[in-house]
């Protein structure tokens, strides 16, 4: 049973910075097809890709209104998945989701069905 944990969420600032975390079980992070990423959202709103990457090859993908600002990393030595985000806009407020999925060559993109594994999700919200 795959089971994905997100943690780093909280309250901050316009302008700051948090880093979360995606702590992976039962998941192999040693294929290089696999696809994980973050998603956010807001009450009302249909779930929005934030960035995905791409395990064992690096390469990433982000959503046009973070880019610049926001960067996704991996540990495969402690099977976790980061999400940097800095400048951090009123609008960035959501719950952050992770999610994962065994990719077997298909595209990493910012779409949610392609994802079997979602964590529980984790708060952020932006004040001024």
């Amino acid at each position: 049973q795959v089971q994905l944990v997100e943690s780093g969420g909280g309250s901050v600032q316009t302008g700051g910075s948090l880093r979360l975390s995606c702590a992976a079980t039962g998941y192999r992070f040693s294929y290089s097809t696999n696809c994980m990423g973050w998603f956010r959202q807001t009450p009302g709103k249909e779930r929005e890709g934030v960035a995905v990457i791409r395990i064992g090859i690096g390469t990433t993908t982000y959503g046009d209104s973070v880019k610049g600002r926001f960067t996704i990393s991996q540990d495969n030595a402690e099977n976790t998945v980061y999400l940097e985000m800095n400048s951090l806009k009123l609008e960035d407020t959501a719950v952050y989701y992770c999610a994962a999925f065994y990719g077997y060559g298909r595209v990493c993109a910012l779409a949610t069905y392609l994802y079997d594994y979602w964590g529980q999700g984790t708060q952020v919200t932006v004040s001024s």
